[in-house]
């Protein structure tokens, strides 16, 4: 168990290299705060929002046709000076700050992404805001060191919390939904569907196996599986409760040099980073029998969004996940066939994120109203963890990012 009464201090002490106040130069290049909303509706092609601004009136955002309806209450004009110098960190900053409140905020984000094209630098880091943004990112960059110190941060705040409100298989990625299903129903659905996708493999190698369920589905199958991770609360948790057959490493994915009939990853590229994409595929490669197979699970941003989502930091990368970087589809895929994986059988199921997100923060709130949440995570850290859950729900659900899986093939 993590010891320690500021449990999550490690995220929000990294995120502090991303906080900017809106200070006297802020003021100076920021446009007329009506003009960031002029702008914000120039952009909004579909759906709309209903501001309540701190003056006392009322302003309807976009309405032009059908879409996401959104609900804003601005207590303070800082927030739009946020938004307009530092993007989705200088919005969550006003959210925790109290400049703005919204009944519920998942249709705003949604908005934001359903509407990113027309949209386009509105919203985004800008200037200098962008620059500090860009560095503090390459700060957190995946060297070996890098890894392993955003790994800690992000997954060992501690196997109590997650258990709180993962499921009992304690999948932390995209469930696959049917009608009826539970969380851990669909969790398990979405196990099968990679298995599915692998056959039979005699020896399986897991590349970030987290808490170790899908190493155990695949031992149960009667694989001989090795799975890797870099947090030492996930391997211990595995170790404890699953399948002693399998060989559960604290290993860097560069470091891994051995010969498996088939490999999966469940959205553990995302946390590399672009520079070491080229990197994880030189794995699957030297990993993979000829004729072997890997089932890819991983997170995208829309290809027309990318290049401006790349120029700097979001929210994401600056307080939950940092060195990350959702995949370019079309750049994965050849890095893939470079390197003689044939990219075969993708399946899209951002909705079934969204859903996923949505159980999440039901259970994570449960869990709070519940006093469920172990003692040292402070109200701050759970407004962010909240916050985090209902900014991916909305992306999701606005398109601009979805899941998927694929396989790939290793040519003999």
């Amino acid at each position: 168990m993590t010891a320690g009464f500021d449990r999550g201090a490690d995220l929000l002490k990294g995120a502090a290299r991303f906080e900017r106040k809106p200070g006297f130069v802020a003021r100076m290049i920021a446009p007329s705060f009506h003009k960031i909303l002029d702008r914000v509706d120039e952009g909004m092609e579909k759906g709309s929002i209903l501001g309540h601004l701190p003056d006392g009136t009322t302003r309807l955002i976009g309405g032009r046709a059908p879409g996401f309806e959104a609900e804003v209450k601005l207590n303070d004009w800082r927030a739009l000076m946020r938004l307009a110098t530092n993007g989705s960190i200088g919005w969550y900053q006003a959210w925790e700050a109290g400049e703005w409140e919204s009944p519920d905020p998942v249709p705003l984000f949604a908005l934001f992404m359903a509407n990113g094209d027309a949209l386009g630098e509105t919203g985004r880091a800008q200037g200098p805001f962008r620059i500090a943004a860009r560095f503090a990112h390459w700060l957190n960059r995946n060297t070996r060191a890098g890894s392993a110190r955003n790994i800690h941060a992000h997954y060992d705040l501690g196997n109590d919390f997650y258990a709180q409100w993962l499921d009992a298989t304690m999948s932390y990625s995209s469930a696959i939904w049917q009608e009826g299903d539970d969380l851990e129903a669909a969790q398990r659905r979405k196990w099968q569907a990679l298995a599915d996708r692998l056959g039979s493999p005699d020896s399986l190698l897991e590349i970030g196996c987290g808490w170790g369920g899908l190493s155990d589905h695949f031992a149960k199958g009667g694989a001989s599986v090795t799975g890797i991770s870099l947090s030492d609360e996930q391997l211990a948790w595995a170790r404890e409760r699953h399948d002693p057959s399998i060989s559960f490493l604290k290993q860097d994915y560069r470091d891994t040099d051995g010969q498996f009939d088939a490999i999966v990853s469940v959205e553990m590229v995302e946390a590399l980073g672009r520079e070491y994409w080229p990197t994880f595929m030189d794995c699957i490669a030297r990993n993979l029998k000829p004729g072997g197979k890997a089932a890819i699970q991983y997170i995208s941003m829309k290809d027309s969004l990318f290049d401006a989502y790349a120029k700097s930091a979001d929210f994401i990368q600056a307080y939950i996940f940092p060195g990350g970087l959702l995949i370019r589809n079309s750049e994965f895929e050849a890095l893939a066939e470079e390197r003689g994986l044939r990219w075969r059988d993708r399946s899209d199921f951002g909705l079934d994120y969204a859903e996923t997100l949505k159980a999440w923060r039901e259970n994570f709130d449960a869990a709070a109203a519940a006093g469920r949440l172990p003692k040292g995570f402070d109200e701050r850290f759970q407004r962010l963890w909240r916050y985090y859950l209902m900014y991916c729900e909305g992306g999701f659900r606005g398109g601009g990012i979805d899941v998927h899986q694929v396989t790939l093939v290793k040519e003999g």
